[in-house]
C-alpha cells in the first residue's frame, strides 16, 4: 500500500478527529523502525562472519539446515510472547512462502559470493539493496521518495563503489551472485512491508525459516554425496561439497548462525513492516562498519582509505534520508 492515504495498525492509533496521523506518533514507529534494522544488520554480521570460517570444509545445505534447526527454537519463543502459539493462525500462506523463497535465494547467492571474494566486497556489493527498494518502492507500494531522497541513495550506492573499489576481482561471477541477491532481498523486504499489516514479524520469521530448511534437506537429498562437486569455483564447491559430521567446535559455531539467524530476521522484518522502505532501507549500510571491525580482528584486514571514505559516504547519505522524511512530512 501507498503511504499516501493508507495507514498501518501502528498509525491507526494515532489518529486525531480530523483522521490525520499525529506526526509525533509517526517519528516515533519511524525511529523505532531504524533501531530495530540497525540492531539486526549488525547481528547479521556475526553470522556472515561464521559461514565464511565454514566455507571451506563445509556445504552450505549443511549450514543452512542446522542453522534452520537452531534458528526455531528462538523464533518459537518470538511467536510466543507475539501472541502465543495457541493464536498461530496464518492467513495469506502463499505470500509468505514465496517471501521466503525470495529470500532463500537472496541469501543463498550471497553466501556463495563469501566463499569466494572477500568478506568486505561481498557486503559491499550487496548493499545495492537499497537502490533496488527505492527503485521498486514506487511501483510496488505506491511509495514517492522525493527527488532528494533518490539522489542520497544514489550517492550511498557511490559510496558502495568507492568501498569495493572495482577492479580485476569485480568480474568474477560471485560478485554477480552479491548483486543478484541484492535484487532478490529487496523485492522480499518490499513484500514484508506490504503484508506487515496482516501478519506478525514473528509468523514471517518463521514461514521464512521453514523455507530454508526445506530447500537445503532437498539440495542434501540431491548433492549430499558429492558426487557433482566436480567445479572448481569455490562458490560452487561450497554448494555442491559432501555432506560430513562436523566435530564439536565446527557444530557449536554453525549453530550460532542459527541463533544469530533468528534474532536477526525478526529484528529486520519487524523494522520493514512499520517503516517506510525508502526512508529506512540505507540504515542497513551499519553492517558495513562492522563488517569491516571483524575483518581487523579476525582477519587483520586494515582498511584502506577509499574504504573509510565509502564507508563515511553511506552512513552520511543514509542520515541524510532521515532527516528529509522527517522534515518533508513535518
Amino acid at each position: 500500500m501507498g503511504q499516501k492515504g493508507q495507514m498501518t495498525s501502528f498509525e491507526t492509533k494515532a489518529c486525531s478527529p480530523s483522521g490525520t496521523v499525529a506526526p509525533k506518533t509517526r517519528t516515533t514507529e519511524r525511529l523505532k523502525a531504524i533501531a530495530f534494522l540497525s540492531s539486526g544488520a549488525m547481528i547479521f554480521t556475526l553470522q556472515d562472519v561464521v559461514i565464511k570460517l565454514m566455507s571451506g570444509g563445509f556445504p552450505l545445505p549443511e549450514i543452512m539446515a542446522i542453522r534452520c534447526v537452531v534458528a526455531s527454537i528462538p523464533l518459537l519463543v518470538l511467536v510466543h510472547y507475539d501472541g502465543g502459539l495457541g493464536r498461530l493462525r496464518i492467513r495469506r500462506p502463499w505470500p509468505l512462502l514465496a517471501r521466503g523463497a525470495l529470500l532463500l535465494g537472496s541469501y543463498t547467492s550471497y553466501y556463495l559470493a563469501i566463499a569466494a571474494i572477500p568478506l568486505a566486497e561481498a557486503i559491499s556489493l550487496s548493499y545495492s539493496a537499497p537502490l533496488f527498494i527505492a527503485l521498486l518502492a514506487a511501483p510496488v507500494l505506491g511509495e514517492r521518495p522525493r527527488l532528494s531522497s533518490w539522489l542520497a541513495i544514489i550517492v550511498g550506492f557511490m559510496g558502495v563503489i568507492i568501498v569495493c573499489r572495482p577492479g580485476a576481482g569485480v568480474i568474477d561471477p560471485a560478485a554477480m551472485l552479491a548483486i543478484g541477491g541484492a535484487a532478490f532481498y529487496a523485492l522480499a523486504q518490499l513484500m514484508a512491508r506490504r503484508l506487515g499489516i496482516g501478519e506478525r514479524a514473528s509468523i514471517m520469521s518463521l514461514m521464512q525459516n521453514l523455507v530454508f530448511f526445506i530447500a537445503a534437506a532437498a539440495m542434501g537429498a540431491f548433492a549430499g554425496r558429492g558426487g557433482f562437486a566436480t567445479m572448481t569455483h569455490p562458490s560452487m564447491q561450497f554448494l555442491l561439497r559432501a555432506w560430513h559430521v562436523p566435530d564439536l567446535r565446527d557444530f557449536l559455531l554453525i549453530c550460532s548462525t542459527g541463533l544469530v539467524a533468528g534474532v536477526a530476521s525478526w529484528l529486520m522484518t519487524h523494522a520493514y513492516r512499520i517503516g517506510e522502505a525508502n526512508v529506512i532501507a540505507p540504515f542497513e549500510y551499519v553492517s558495513i562498519p562492522w563488517a569491516t571491525a571483524w575483518g581487523i580482528l579476525i582477519w587483520g584486514e586494515i582498511p584502506k582509505i577509499n574504504t573509510i571514505v565509502g564507508i563515511a559516504v553511506i552512513i552520511g547519505t543514509g542520515v541524510f534520508v532521515l532527516l528529509m522524511g522527517r522534515r518533508t512530512r513535518q
